[in-house]
């Protein structure tokens, strides 16, 4: 299931479906030349779309407004602790060739997590999170946020980690299975607030008892009509087409 998702995965980045109608224009402009052009014309015309950003941005929206957010100065006495979700970090062959903690553009579960351990020091912090990448290298990512949170003097007995899951279904079942954890207890989720639905439900599904932190936001309250980015779109629709495939494929197989 998890080499099977990756190479799904594939298939929601935008550009592998411009290359696919270049690919099949070429493939029968010698025999069907009328059919080449209309799928090269299809492409350029699909190139230009991808950049006008409103509609994934709604996607994004949808998703991000389905759990409130949370305010940095909220009581959080009655939660066992905080299940922070892998993903914020950058790859493991990156980080392994520097000294210091590097981060990506999902960095934000980081650093909330790290401000809410810093002003909660009773607060635990569980962070799960093995190799999400088929091809691995370099250290797990469970061990990079370890050299992110020990940057910011976090005491490493208000730390655990979960090294071993590669998705969140297995961030939901092999987290329960951390010594001293009772999935039972309240504890407060954290992840991307576009993530969060799947998360959510993957992890109740799972026998959690979790209310969501959403962190890491990336659409506008309010939609500008007009703005066209080809770099913006194609991250976008990257970003918002993992996640619904994600959600229907984490339903068919009973995950959620």
């Amino acid at each position: 299931m998890f080499i099977f998702s990756k190479i799904v995965g594939w298939f929601t980045q935008p550009l592998t479906w411009l290359l696919l109608g270049m690919a099949l224009a070429w493939l029968v402009s010698a025999k069907r030349p009328v059919l080449a052009r209309r799928a090269l014309g299809l492409a350029g015309l699909f190139l230009a779309l991808i950049g006008w950003q409103p509609l994934p941005e709604l996607l994004i929206r949808n998703l991000e407004s389905r759990y409130p957010e949370i305010a940095p100065a909220a009581d959080l006495s009655a939660y066992a602790g905080v299940v922070v979700l892998g993903g914020g970090t950058a790859a493991g062959r990156l980080q392994q060739s520097h000294s210091q903690p590097l981060i990506n553009d999902g960095g934000e579960r980081l650093a909330v997590s790290a401000a809410l351990a810093l002003r909660h020091p009773a607060l635990p912090l569980i962070y799960t999170g093995g190799e999400g990448d088929p091809a691995g290298g370099g250290p797990s990512e469970a061990a990079r946020a370890q050299q992110f949170y020990e940057s910011f003097r976090i005491p490493a007995a208000q730390v655990r980690y979960e090294a071993e899951s590669r998705n969140t279904y297995e961030n939901a079942v092999l987290t329960a299975k951390v010594p001293g954890v009772n999935p039972q207890d309240r504890w407060l989720l954290m992840t991307s607030a576009w993530h969060m639905p799947r998360a959510m439900a993957t992890f109740e599904k799972a026998g959690w008892n979790v209310t969501a932190y959403p962190v890491d936001y990336r659409a506008e309250d309010v939609t500008i009509w007009t703005r066209y980015s080809p770099l913006g779109g194609v991250s976008d629709w990257q970003l918002v087409l993992n996640e619904l495939v994600g959600l229907a494929a984490y339903r068919l197989t009973g995950r959620l």
